[in-house]
């Protein structure tokens, strides 16, 4: 079932914007902090001072590449639903979003809504499910690229692809079965602290049926992996930059996507913060060593190309966010008002 919308006296959304990004700093600290408990400080500072910058600013143009290519499907999905937006407003609609990437479960990219019922007078609970068909579709991207960057050289996370496959099938399943949802909707109905969300929750099930149905999947699907697919060859790229000739695309790809993806089902973890590092570099400081990398070079060397690739990706992303939401709020002064 979708989150809950949320309510119409919430706080105004610089407020919000404001807490999201000071959560997301604290816990890019501690995950900072982390970083150099688990490598050495020095081999970290050592190992950033040799990177090209010029290779993080490729990295950040791969980046704003996927937010093209996801803008195409967040147009694809307003159409579904039968929204027009002219595409330069629709597009900083679609960046402002990334200012919430470090929420949990990126679910904070509903701020999207509140921009467009500002414009449109859409009420949230019909546009709030395009965060859930966004997120839904990223996850079977990832799953695209797991496969395509070798499923198999890994059998040991195999379990987490289809843990995950498994997830999405059953979302689908459930999507597709009105009969349930109105038996869920019914149970929620008795229960006093949610019942009132009942009518906005059966209002938004119905966006979501549009959204996810099975003709519907494909296009926003391969937008997303073609999307991702560019931040992977962000990731390749600073990777080999740190130990050239150690990783290749493949690797890179399935390692980013696997990341993603302990990121992505981690929800509680705003921005997959902390999940995502884990799991990457704990990947990319075992290809390092298999390399010839010594134990604390291929920790040092992995921990920065992961600071990098997530300064490159998840940060660049609320900067360009915020930049958007202002962008918005200069173009459109009184939509960001309560």
């Amino acid at each position: 079932m979708p989150a809950p919308l949320p309510p119409p006296d919430a706080p105004p959304r610089d407020e919000r914007l404001g807490r999201s990004l000071a959560l997301g700093a604290a816990l890019g600290l501690v995950v900072v902090a982390l970083f150099a408990l688990w490598a050495d400080v020095r081999g970290i500072g050592a190992a950033l001072a040799r990177f090209p910058p010029g290779i993080a600013l490729l990295a950040c143009a791969l980046s704003f590449a996927n937010y093209g290519l996801r803008f195409l499907r967040w147009q694809r999905y307003l159409a579904l639903l039968g929204i027009r937006i002219a595409a330069p407003t629709s597009f900083l609609i679609s960046l402002a979003g990334l200012a919430f990437t470090v929420s949990p479960g990126k679910l904070g990219e509903a701020y999207k809504s509140w921009l467009v019922r500002r414009l449109t007078g859409t009420p949230l609970s019909v546009t709030a499910p395009i965060v859930l068909a966004e997120r839904f579709t990223d996850l079977l991207a990832f799953l695209v690229l797991i496969a395509i960057g070798g499923l198999s050289t890994s059998p040991e996370h195999a379990w987490i692809f289809g843990a995950v496959l498994a997830g999405c099938a059953a979302l689908l399943v459930f999507v597709a079965a009105p009969r349930l949802q109105e038996r869920a909707l019914a149970l929620t109905a008795r229960l006093p602290l949610v019942s009132r969300w009942v009518p906005a929750t059966r209002t938004a099930l119905e966006s979501v049926r549009v959204l996810l149905a099975p003709r519907e999947l494909w296009i926003p699907t391969l937008l997303a992996t073609l999307g991702w697919g560019l931040e992977c060859v962000g990731f390749w790229l600073v990777a080999d930059a740190f130990a050239p000739g150690a990783v290749d695309l493949a690797f890179a790809t399935y390692t980013f996507a696997l990341a993603a993806v302990a990121g992505a089902v981690l929800i509680l973890f705003p921005g997959g913060l902390g999940p995502t590092e884990a799991s990457m570099s704990a990947l990319l400081a075992r290809r390092y060593l298999a390399s010839g990398l010594a134990l604390d070079a291929a920790r040092a060397s992995a921990a920065s190309a992961t600071l990098v690739i997530r300064l490159c990706t998840l940060w660049f992303a609320v900067l360009v966010g915020a930049l958007a939401a202002l962008a918005f709020r200069r173009r459109h002064p009184r939509s960001g008002e309560r």
